[in-house]
């Protein structure tokens, strides 16, 4: 019986025992999936494979099973391989039966040759994907000591002066473009540990899209071979030099160095609900729903210190404090023809001008999400940084932008930043693509001669001075109730004071409330569309279609807050009473200044 240094530190003798067992049939392939998806399932085996978010590449050993926590950011056409082969020894004719997958190259044994035109030969194709750590997200939300990471020191090897350890975090995409044009290096997203990686995917690949989250369990390849290969088969090219710079740009990128790039040939692979380590993975099993009732029982409490947490946060405005957890609850559940339901963009206008008040609001919410972005809205930044994904067909690849990012993530505008200057054509560009996500929660990629429409699923917290120039769902007017000394310390003290364990609440508090299910009853619909109907009667101008929406989202997300999942007539008048208060500040705010918000 295999133990488990067998299965995670030498995977490939429980494939190459299945294959002997079972080759020449077909069926070999699913036995070897199905005999490690029962063996990660036994004992919390899954914390026993070492992941290439937590360890370094360098300290893994190669042809080990790894797993990886990544984003789709881009997808290769797919390659043709040697599922099975057959060698030959010379001399004695001996023959030998072989599985090409999860390997990068044909292996043979002492004296032997592969036969080219062996009737064993089966001929399977695979699908690479180009993944990275997930774009954006915060180290301390993820970090693996909150789901008890076991390291597995089997799989783990001394350092090797054969591998370029120093590079590991970073793309090979971002390598090359940072050494090219050193002053992109503020566009990157900063974002959980580890390399990119090339995942080979044998099934079901056709389930996977670019953006998604994944986790995948595989062997992990580090062959120097790789290159080797690579190199020889640009040396040996008869093609026109045109041509071959061509291809050569394209192989450069598609078969970089494995010690820079890692393979991992997926076994098992299955795309996520959520990235908090903090939560089950999958909330329908019956552990899971435990965990959830258990979570629910205590919820109010949770939820009136998140409120305090985030109202002194937000310099004593309680108001402003409970939009900010309706958004950060928020999720497009849906999509009606092209309009997403349930995208909540708020626009916190009111904000200091030039202080470090906004910088903290971020800090705040990157400590409570597991991944945030904060983009600085300057006339630079809208001109010169890269916002939209382009199709580079020289290298055949996605060349990334900073809005290609995985779902549910928090992108914080700061508009404060926002000086006089012109716009060029790019920023106008830019400008345009933050709309159409916060508009219609879509981007569109650049492929040269066409636009190509990708949605997505992204939270997005405008912080201004004045009304914001972006679109928004919700306008909240800031009102600070204190105006600390010193904000820095201010807010310092105020995450200091904040115990890890209530943070934890926090964090599993907001990503659980994304994912529950919610309903609004027959009974409830009418009800509200007899008080829609009084409202325009009392007010036949100021109430539009438009608050209808806005009113149901607040009261959607009021409910979910409070762990409801169904409307009730109690949660639609609180949701009536904070559209009241939050539209009253606006006016008050109109008449003080004179213009129109």
């Amino acid at each position: 019986m295999p133990c488990v240094a067998d299965w995670l530190n030498n995977p490939f003798s429980i494939v190459q025992g299945i294959f002997a067992q079972n080759s020449p049939n077909s069926d070999w392939e699913k036995k070897v999936t199905d005999y490690f998806k029962e063996k990660l399932k036994e004992n919390n085996a899954t914390n026993w494979v070492p992941s290439l978010n937590d360890v370094p590449v360098h300290y893994l050993k190669p042809n080990s099973l790894v797993k990886f926590r990544c984003m789709v950011q881009d997808m290769f056409d797919p390659e043709f391989y040697m599922g099975v082969y057959e060698t030959v020894d010379p001399n004695t004719n001996a023959r030998v039966l072989h599985f090409g997958k999860y390997r990068d190259v044909a292996e043979c044994g002492p004296q032997q040759e592969i036969d080219m035109n062996s009737s064993q030969t089966v001929t399977s194709e695979r699908q690479t994907l180009y993944c990275v750590p997930v774009p954006a997200g915060c180290a301390v939300v993820l970090n693996p000591q909150f789901y008890a990471y076991i390291s597995a020191s089997q799989a783990r090897v001394s350092p090797s002066t054969s591998y370029t350890p120093s590079r590991h975090k970073r793309s090979y995409e971002e390598d090359e473009d940072m050494e090219q044009h050193p002053s992109k290096q503020k566009e990157q997203h900063t974002g959980e540990k580890g390399p990119a990686c090339l995942v080979k995917v044998y099934e079901s690949w056709d389930t996977f899209k670019v953006n998604d989250v994944l986790e995948v369990y595989g062997i992990l390849s580090v062959d120097p071979v790789l290159s080797i290969v690579s190199n020889e088969e640009r040396d040996s090219s008869t093609l026109e030099p045109v041509e071959y710079m061509d291809i050569a740009e394209e192989q450069r990128v598609h078969s970089p160095p494995s010690s820079l790039v890692p393979r991992i040939h997926v076994i098992l692979a299955h795309k996520l609900q959520h990235i908090n380590p903090l939560l089950p993975a999958c909330l329908n099993e019956e552990e899971s729903k435990t965990f959830v009732s258990n979570f629910m029982s205590e919820l109010s409490p949770v939820r009136a210190e998140l409120l305090g947490f985030l109202t002194h946060a937000l310099l004593g405005d309680s108001l402003a404090a409970e939009y900010l957890i309706l958004h950060l609850i928020s999720t497009v559940y849906a999509r009606r023809d092209v309009l997403p339901l349930g995208k909540f963009t708020v626009n916190l206008s009111g904000c200091p001008k030039n202080s470090v008040f906004t910088e903290h609001i971020y800090r705040i919410i990157q400590q409570l999400v597991p991944a945030s972005y904060r983009l600085q809205m300057t006339i630079e930044n809208m001109n010169h940084s890269r916002f939209i994904p382009h199709k580079d067909y020289t290298a055949n690849r996605l060349v990334s932008g900073i809005l290609q990012l995985a779902s549910n993530t928090s992108l914080v505008i700061d508009e404060t930043q926002l000086e006089q200057g012109q716009l060029d054509t790019k920023g106008v560009h830019n400008v345009k693509a933050l709309g159409n996500l916060i508009t219609w929660q879509k981007v569109d990629y650049d492929f040269s001669y066409h636009q190509m429409e990708f949605p997505c699923n992204i939270n997005v917290l405008i912080t201004s001075e004045g009304r914001s120039l972006l679109p928004s769902d919700c306008q909240v007017q800031l009102q600070p109730q204190l105006i600390p000394p010193n904000m820095e310390e201010y807010m310092n003290s105020l995450l200091t004071a904040v115990l890890p364990s209530v943070l934890n609440k926090f964090r599993i508090y907001l990503s659980l409330l994304r994912l529950l299910d919610y309903s609004i009853s027959d009974e409830v619909t009418k009800a509200v569309e007899e008080d829609f109907v009084e409202m325009r009667k009392n007010d036949p101008e100021s109430i539009t279609a438009d608050d209808l929406h806005r009113t149901l989202l607040v009261a959607r997300f009021l409910s979910l807050s409070a762990g409801q999942t169904t409307l009730s007539r109690e949660r639609w008048l609180r949701a009536k009473q904070l559209e009241a208060l939050r539209k009253a500040r606006l006016q008050q705010q109109k008449c003080v200044n004179g213009n129109e918000l």
